[in-house]
């Protein structure tokens, strides 16, 4: 291959190599999946969910549901936002089919 050059492009018409261009790629924007406090879901289910769903450790679903519980919400995980609404859509059919009124959301972070 004797008109190949160093950078493994063919050469252009005039001889120069074609230049490597750097792309900048933008990672998508990320939400938040939130789960909210309430007085009837009982706080195994909420564990389950977390440890299901958000594939998060047992003791970290434990703390998480503790800061549920204590603060009113709690961020369970940070998704694009494909992934953050599916997640969110599991957790509340989910929840609906267990008929626990456990309410789930999404907010841009």
């Amino acid at each position: 291959m004797e008109n190949e050059n160093t950078t493994g492009h063919a050469p252009t018409p005039d001889n120069t190599a074609l230049k490597e261009q750097k792309v900048k790629l933008k990672r998508p924007p990320l939400y938040k999946v939130i789960l909210l406090n309430d007085d009837y879901t009982p706080m195994d289910f909420v564990v389950s969910i977390i440890v299901s769903i958000f594939n998060k450790p047992v003791d970290a679903a434990k703390a998480l549901m503790l800061e549920i519980h204590k603060n009113g919400k709690a961020v369970c995980g940070v998704y694009p936002f494909e992934v953050a609404e599916t997640k969110m859509l599991q957790v509340l059919s989910i929840a609906k089919g267990e008929e626990h009124p456990l309410q789930c959301v999404i907010e841009k972070e």
